[in-house]
C-alpha cells in the first residue's frame, strides 16, 4: 500500500493531512482544559455545545463556502484555510469567557469545512490508476484512526515538560505546516465551474447530483449507518467503562482504541479485498457488520464486569471494522459518479451531509443513554441502522452496481 507514496504530489499532500491532523489531536485535548478552566464542572457543557458548532458548521457552511470559492485555484483556498485555522489556534489561549470559545470554534470549524472537501476532491486528480486511488483511500483512512490514537499519548507526553496552552502552539505548528506542504505541491488544475449558474444552485448542486444518482442515494443512507455507530461509541464510551464497568480513564482511552484498531486493519486490507470484492457488497457488508455490533453493545453492562469489559472491547472492534467498511470506499463511488467539473461540489455534499446524520445519531446517543439507559440506546441506534441499511440496499440495486463498476473501468 504505501508504494502510492512514490507519487511527489500524494506524497505532500499526504502529509500535510497527516501533520494538520496531529495538530487537531492536540487541539482536542487543550480544548478540554480551557474549558475546564473557564467553566469548571460545565466543561462538558460547553464541549458538547463545541461540537454542535462544528457540526453545524461542517453542514451548512461547507456548501456555501465551496460555492463561493469554485473559481478560485485550489491552492489559495487550502493555504487560506489553513492560515485562518492556525491563527485561530493562537488566539484560543487568550479567551476568558466560553462565549468566546464558541465564535472561535465556529471560525475554525468553518475554515476545516473549506479545507477538507477542497483536498478530498483533489485527490482524485492526482491519483489517476484506481489501485493507486484505492491505497491512498486507505492511508488516509489510517490517518484518521492513528491521530485518534495517537494524538492523545502525544499531548499526555508533552503536557508533562509545558503547559497545555502551549498544546495550541503545536495545533498551530501543525496547520502552517500542512500550508508550506500545500505551496510547495504542484496541484492539477480542476475544469472551472459554470460562472453563469445562480449561487443557490451551485451551493446545492452537489447534494442534487447525490439525490439523484442511484449509487450515491445508497452512500447517503450508508452514512446514517455509519453515524448511528459512531455516536454510541464517541458520545458513551466513557459511560460504559467508567459509570457501568467501573474502570479508569486509561480504560476509556484503551476502549476508544479498540475502535480505531478494527477500523485499521480494515483500512489496510481494503485496496487488497476491492481488488476481489465488488465495491457495493462490500460496503453493504458493513452495513450488516454495524446493527449487529450495535445489538451487541446491549450486552457489556448486562454482564460481569471482567465479561462485560472483554465483550465491549470486540463490540468496539466490530464498530470499527463496520465503519472503515463503509467510509474507506465511499471516495471511489464520489469520483466514478462526478465529473471533473462537478467533483468538488460533490465532495463537499458528501462532507456535509454525512455529518448532518451525527446530527441525528448524537442526541439519540446522549440524551437516550441518560433517559433509558446504555442497552435501550444500543438497541434503539441498531434499529435506525438496520432502517439505513435497508434503505442503501434499494436504493443502490445490483444494476447500478454493475455499471458503477463498467464507468470505474473506463476510467
Amino acid at each position: 500500500m504505501l508504494v502510492v507514496l512514490r507519487h511527489p504530489q500524494f506524497r505532500k499532500l499526504y502529509t500535510a493531512q497527516v501533520v494538520a491532523l496531529v495538530g487537531t489531536g492536540l487541539l482536542t485535548v487543550a480544548l478540554g482544559l480551557l474549558a475546564y478552566q473557564i467553566a469548571g464542572g460545565q466543561a462538558g457543557a460547553v464541549l458538547g455545545t463545541a461540537l454542535a458548532i462544528k457540526m453545524v458548521a461542517y453542514v451548512a457552511v461547507a456548501p456555501v463556502i465551496s460555492a463561493l470559492t469554485q473559481r478560485l485555484p485550489r491552492r489559495l483556498v487550502l493555504v487560506s484555510a489553513d492560515a485562518v485555522r492556525a491563527a485561530i489556534a493562537l488566539l484560543l489561549p487568550f479567551v476568558t469567557h466560553t462565549w468566546q470559545i464558541y465564535v472561535l470554534i465556529a471560525l475554525l470549524q468553518s475554515a476545516s469545512a473549506t479545507f477538507t472537501p477542497a483536498f478530498q476532491s483533489l485527490i482524485p486528480s492526482i491519483l489517476v490508476d484506481e489501485e493507486d486511488y484505492t491505497r491512498g483511500l486507505s492511508l488516509s483512512r489510517l490517518a484518521y484512526d492513528m491521530e485518534s490514537l495517537l494524538s492523545p499519548v502525544l499531548a499526555a507526553v508533552l503536557l508533562t515538560v509545558i503547559s497545555y496552552h502551549s498544546l495550541f502552539v503545536g495545533t498551530a505548528a501543525g496547520f502552517v505546516a500542512s500550508a508550506l506542504l500545500v505551496v510547495t505541491t504542484r496541484l492539477p488544475h480542476l475544469a472551472p465551474a459554470e460562472r453563469s449558474a445562480p449561487l443557490l444552485e451551485r451551493i446545492t448542486e452537489g447534494a442534487r447530483i447525490m439525490l439523484n444518482r442511484p449509487v450515491l442515494r445508497g452512500l447517503l443512507a450508508m452514512n446514517l449507518v455509519v453515524a448511528a455507530a459512531t455516536a454510541l461509541v464517541i458520545v458513551n464510551t466513557v459511560v460504559y467503562v467508567r459509570d457501568r464497568l467501573g474502570g479508569s480513564n486509561t480504560e476509556v482511552a484503551l476502549a476508544l482504541g479498540c475502535f480505531g484498531f478494527g477500523s485499521m486493519v480494515v483500512a489496510l486490507a481494503t485496496p487488497r479485498l476491492l481488488a476481489v470484492i465488488p465495491e457495493r457488497r462490500f460496503m453493504l457488508t458493513g452495513c450488516v457488520v454495524l446493527p449487529l455490533g450495535l445489538l451487541a453493545a446491549a450486552l457489556p453492562t448486562l454482564l460481569p464486569r471482567p465479561a462485560g469489559a472483554v465483550v465491549l472491547a470486540l463490540t468496539w472492534m466490530l464498530l470499527g471494522a463496520g465503519t472503515s467498511l463503509i467510509n474507506t470506499p465511499s471516495a471511489r463511488l464520489l469520483r466514478a459518479q462526478s465529473e471533473p467539473e462537478t467533483r468538488t461540489a460533490v465532495f463537499t455534499a458528501q462532507f456535509s451531509l454525512s455529518h448532518a446524520c451525527f446530527l441525528i445519531t448524537y442526541p439519540i446517543a446522549g440524551k437516550l443513554g441518560a433517559l433509558a439507559g446504555l442497552p435501550t440506546t444500543a438497541i434503539v441506534l441498531a434499529a435506525l441502522a438496520t432502517l439505513a441499511a435497508t434503505t442503501a440496499a434499494r436504493a443502490w440495486p445490483a444494476s447500478a452496481a454493475a455499471d458503477t463498476e463498467r464507468a470505474t473501468a473506463t476510467r
